[in-house]
């Protein structure tokens, strides 16, 4: 059993996910778009949904999108062992794991994507706090809430180093090949 699944079908099934359970690109975007546009007035929110976009294509953010949502729908279904149904489903406030995967998925784009996870985590702007609710609608968001800060802290990280990249006037193909190179991983 060495079947490794492709890339291509992670990112898909990380996308698709989000989209099932009601989280939009645009929507991420619109949370990056507020926290940087103090500090990039001329901001577009098509330059938010393209790094969000690139985010996505990061093998960690999808890992840990495909193991938090599976957890939320398992917990949906009443499929978790006690206590950790309870705690999943009821988003135990000292439970953590829920933070900490989210977490470990910001590490790659430096110390302002950690502090900025951690600011979403606290004042839940946009769809996340649309999510950070006990169960909605019969839908347990217990990692979705945080996995969305997640996504939205590197977008808004990415779009800081861009910035500072356009400002050092490095040309096309050197902030080309960091995009790439940020791919990996």
């Amino acid at each position: 059993m060495n079947n490794r699944v492709h890339s291509r079908e992670v990112e898909a099934a990380a996308r698709r996910l989000l989209n099932e359970r009601g989280v939009t690109i645009p929507e991420i975007a619109e949370i990056v778009y507020e926290m940087q546009i103090p500090f990039s007035p001329g901001l577009t929110k098509e330059e938010c949904i393209e790094s969000v976009d690139a985010v996505l294509m990061k093998r960690e953010i999808q890992h840990a999108i495909l193991v938090g949502v599976e957890l939320d729908i398992l917990a949906e279904q009443r499929k978790l062992s006690e206590p950790l149904q309870s705690i999943v489903e009821q988003d135990e406030g000292l439970f953590g794991v829920d933070e900490t995967i989210a977490l470990g998925a910001v590490f790659g784009y430096g110390s302002i994507a950690v502090t900025t996870f951690g600011h979403l985590d606290k004042f839940k702007m946009g769809i996340i706090q649309k999510l950070d609710t006990k169960i909605a609608n019969g839908k347990v968001h217990t990692f979705l809430d945080d996995l969305v800060a997640s996504i939205a802290a590197n977008a808004s990280s990415r779009l800081a180093h861009r910035l500072r990249d356009k400002q050092e006037r490095l040309d096309t193909e050197e902030i080309k090949m960091r995009d790439e190179e940020e791919k990996i991983g």
